[in-house]
């Protein structure tokens, strides 16, 4: 009896691998791009993004040339997004943009690709700011960059308000961002590294609430390298832009080299 047991799971094992091991079901086997976008739409409304993914990669993968491939490339931008793959949601909404440059949503995409990039307030309460990378600024000024090309290509976007204003958003806490570590370098006495700081908010944010700062550091850093011409040329223009400003008062009792300490005592009193 126990020789029979023996051959029986011999034959079951052997059976195994010989026609391997199972394969799960694929359940968009044989069915139509509608078909799927309208189960992935089921599964993204119930937030099960995992499953919503799924459908939409077998689908964008599997129907490549037809009408609702540009509709798979969007959704499952978004479904990545969702489910936080930055990275993977980033390079579908750009690979949207390449196949389909004419497509009537195209402002749409360059508005997401600056949603998928965009980080809220939340973020910037570590403005305290020692666990803020330039990796995150990097990520946040290719958000910024998004919303501008769409601001420059699509003018009278729906989305074009709301760009600006995050743009402005943006464009303010990076300049904050960058002073900081303008900041940080100051008292490190490392002049160079402080004056590319700030002049990189004065040439790229030109806009932003932070500029007044920014030529003010610049002024302190000139002082200290004695790079006397371009000191006097940057206080012209602080004199022309900012007359009547309360830092005023702090000129006039302390010398160039200290006014950047101005703004760095408010932060750090």
């Amino acid at each position: 009896m126990k020789l029979i047991f023996s051959l029986i799971l011999s034959v079951m094992l052997s059976g195994c691998f010989i026609f391997g091991d199972p394969t799960e079901l694929d359940e968009t086997e044989g069915r139509s791009e509608q078909w799927i976008i309208n189960e992935a739409d089921f599964y993204a409304s119930s937030k099960d993004w995992p499953k919503a993914i799924s459908y939409l990669e077998k689908g964008e993968q599997r129907f490549p040339n037809s009408k609702l491939a540009p509709q798979f490339k969007l959704n499952l931008a978004y479904a990545y997004k969702e489910f936080y793959k930055t990275a993977e949601a980033t390079a579908m909404i750009n690979k949207f943009i390449r196949a389909h440059p004419n497509h009537p949503t195209m402002d749409y995409a360059y508005y997401f690709r600056g949603i998928i990039l965009f980080k809220d307030k939340g973020f910037f309460k570590k403005i305290v700011m020692q666990d803020i990378s330039d990796r995150d600024i990097q990520q946040l000024s290719q958000s910024f960059n998004a919303f501008k090309e769409l601001t420059r290509k699509f003018p009278k976007s729906k989305y074009y308000e709301d760009s600006v204003n995050r743009m402005t958003y943006l464009m303010n806490k990076i300049s904050e961002y960058e002073l900081h570590v303008a900041r940080f370098y100051m008292r490190r006495a490392a002049y160079v590294a402080a004056l590319n700081r700030a002049k990189f908010v004065i040439e790229n944010y030109n806009q932003s609430i932070h500029q007044e700062e920014a030529l003010v550091l610049m002024v302190s850093c000139y002082e200290h390298l004695g790079i006397e011409d371009l000191r006097i040329d940057t206080e012209r223009v602080l004199e022309k832009n900012y007359p009547n400003t309360k830092f005023n008062a702090q000129k006039i009792i302390n010398r160039k080299r200290e006014w950047w300490k101005f703004w760095d005592s408010l932060i750090n009193p």
